[in-house]
């Protein structure tokens, strides 16, 4: 009785240990994943001078593909560039900033465009460039408006916006691409889709089969409208209809001031177009890829790709994995 006593306490013992240490370690967990995040938001900028890059690969093949004493008159050459440009006076050459923006569904990329484009304007002249390549495939009508927006302060400053779509800008993607000055896309780029979605599941009679009630409570009479457990009603479908018209017609007054060239009644059907159709219907300007217009303006323009470093923290990643996954937002673009 009494080693069976304690034994059994000896048990509890470990148990309870072991619950303690679990929400201790939790805690732990949480503590420094708080910490990491205010170290991860803070971020750096890093610059590198394109320009280099191509010299360096240009040198590497010539090295490998040229007699030996044509590639020593072509290093030769290089150099005495490179001393011609460092005395030429800095201030009277262009310069292009480049920033390459990867929209996810939730636009989390605009919070480093925002820095980007922040730093930017700090040195940049009306004789500079800013060229985005831009890829993305549209998302949450709040985040690629704040995307666009950003993309705005460049052409509020008179300094000239090109963007470079080399896959895809629909929907939300090209609400920012349209901002721009110039865009320019890859010939089977995806461009357009310039439309509204909404899309819920709905497990209201799985609940009512299985005999489970579900409540919600709200002030306000369109506080919801379709609901994920509850019972959805036409006028409920109605009501969410109306608001993605009025974002529609917001979305298409956007392009409308923006691409003043397009009939915006055509193209706002919600369909996608690839590069050389939507050249032909006015969304893009012409067909280049990114690649194409940095080699061409390498040869009289200094080059600087910006790109503001940001870790995100692990609640992050876990998030907008999840969001990837399961996103039910009201209205995406």
């Amino acid at each position: 009785m009494w080693m069976e006593f304690l034994y059994e306490y000896g048990l509890f013992l470990i148990k309870f240990g072991t619950v303690i240490g679990g929400v201790a370690a939790v805690a732990f967990l949480i503590v420094m994943l708080k910490m990491r995040s205010r170290v991860a938001e803070e971020g750096h900028l890093e610059v590198k001078h394109i320009n280099q890059k191509f010299d360096h690969a240009k040198l590497m093949l010539e090295a490998a593909t040229l007699p030996k004493g044509i590639f020593k008159k072509s290093v030769k050459a290089h150099k005495e560039k490179q001393k011609k440009a460092e005395k030429s006076d800095a201030g009277d050459r262009k310069r292009i900033f480049v920033l390459n923006f990867r929209g996810d569904i939730r636009a989390d990329e605009v919070a480093s465009l925002r820095e980007e484009i922040s730093a930017i304007l700090t040195t940049a002249a009306n004789q500079d460039e800013v060229l985005v390549i831009l890829e993305s495939g549209g998302g949450t009508v709040h985040g690629y408006g704040l995307g666009a927006s950003q993309l705005r302060r460049i052409r509020d400053k008179s300094i000239p916006l090109t963007v470079a779509v080399d896959k895809v800008a629909a929907s939300g993607g090209y609400m920012m691409a349209c901002v721009a000055n110039r865009i320019i896309a890859a010939p089977f780029a995806i461009i357009g889709s310039i439309g509204v979605l909404a899309q819920i599941p709905n497990f209201h009679k799985l609940l009512k089969k299985h005999d489970i009630d579900f409540e919600q409570i709200s002030a306000g009479r369109y506080k919801r409208t379709l609901s994920l457990f509850g019972e959805n009603t036409e006028a409920d479908r109605e009501k969410l209809r109306a608001e993605l018209e009025e974002t529609h017609e917001l979305f298409k007054q956007f392009v409308r001031e923006n691409r003043e060239q397009v009939d915006v009644e055509a193209i706002s059907t919600g369909e996608h177009w690839h590069g050389q159709k939507a050249l032909e219907l006015g969304l893009v300007d012409a067909l280049q890829t990114s690649d194409d217009y940095l080699s061409e303006a390498a040869k009289s323009t200094d080059i600087y790709e910006i790109r503001f470093a940001r870790k995100k923290p692990f609640v992050e990643k876990f998030f907008s994995s999840a969001a990837k996954l399961f996103h039910h937002e009201s209205s995406k673009l």
